[in-house]
């Protein structure tokens, strides 16, 4: 086994484009983590399109739009140098409630003109779902986007937290650049039966929650609105008994020379080639530490021993709550 070299670009999946090892995820610059400050987010879009990150992560719904809006602000006069990932069909009320999800063909092309406006732009590289509609077949929400895409709107689909027979059944309507879903050290769900289809159909894979939103990292909620404060790997017991992974990842981290959030990065970068973690950068000093792990060189068996340290099965708690493990396609 010989795994990849991190700084080497990467295509996504066998129709996608080529991108920087790492992509920028935006969402938590539109309060999900609490407030952001708006010029430090742009600046951080720059930096890291200035240091050759290329893929930039939106959804219509982060911030009931804020988000894209922010993105396209920072776009204004560098939208060559960036491709546009944005998900689409999460449903949100005036207060910030999450009212449910809506793929129907209208839905989907109605949700793409607005975001095309919030944006400022004329089209989007990656469009996705970001779950699955259990009221729309796979087929009519893709088909859509392949309208889309015939079109001039839309360049390539991507996916969102799916499992193995909803990408079947999209891949057989219309080519997949990516499944977006979550990965990383105490999240490895994907390896069993989901990553094997991915290679075997020649999609790609952007990982977000890499950091496990910061748990890995030591990180706490602590602002108002973060929604961490609800995801149960983070509260109560389950936050105490994960400490005990945090220390054996901050125990292993000198070892290299890195922070522990690099060495949990750089695993992610050598699990394959086809992966590209998606960080979650909201400052430009969070992503110059992010950036750091593309230094990194992990070999097999210290891969083995990272895992052995942090064994996925150790984590108390799931990913998310009780509500939503229950509508993720991915978690079947």
């Amino acid at each position: 086994m010989t795994t990849p070299d991190p700084t080497t670009l990467r295509r996504l999946g066998a129709t996608g484009p080529t991108v920087f090892p790492l992509a920028l995820g935006c969402m938590g610059m539109s309060g999900m983590y609490g407030p952001a400050e708006e010029s430090e987010s742009i600046a951080t879009i720059h930096a890291a399109l200035d240091q050759g990150v290329n893929l930039l992560d939106t959804g219509d719904f982060y911030g009931m739009g804020h988000n894209e809006m922010l993105v396209g602000r920072a776009l204004s006069d560098r939208r060559d140098k960036a491709l546009l990932s944005v998900k689409f069909g999460a449903l949100r009320g005036p207060d910030g409630s999450w009212l449910g999800f809506d793929a129907r063909p209208a839905a989907v092309k109605s949700a793409l003109a607005y975001g095309l406006n919030r944006l400022g732009v004329d089209h989007i590289d990656i469009y996705r779902p970001a779950r699955l509609d259990p009221a729309v077949p796979i087929e009519e929400t893709v088909g859509a986007i392949a309208d889309l895409i015939q079109a001039g709107y839309v360049r390539a689909i991507g996916l969102s937290e799916v499992g193995p027979e909803t990408v079947r059944r999209a891949r057989a309507v219309h080519p997949v650049t990516d499944l977006q879903i979550e990965y990383s050290l105490i999240s490895r769900g994907p390896e069993a039966q989901i990553f094997p289809l991915l290679a075997e159909l020649g999609i790609g894979v952007t990982a977000y929650g890499v950091l496990s939103r910061g748990l890995l990292s030591g990180s706490r909620p602590a602002a108002q609105g973060d929604l961490r404060s609800r995801l149960p790997r983070f509260t109560g017991e389950n936050r105490e008994q994960n400490q005990r992974l945090i220390e054996a990842l901050q125990a292993l981290a000198p070892e290299k020379g890195v922070s522990p959030a690099q060495l949990a990065i750089a695993w992610a970068l050598a699990k394959g080639d086809s992966i590209v973690p998606v960080i979650g950068a909201r400052t430009r000093a969070q992503l110059e530490e992010s950036l750091g792990a593309l230094a990194v060189r992990l070999a097999p068996a210290e891969l083995a021993r990272i895992e052995e340290a942090v064994p996925a099965a150790a984590v108390a708690g799931t990913r998310y709550d009780e509500h939503q493990m229950r509508v993720l396609d991915s978690e079947r």
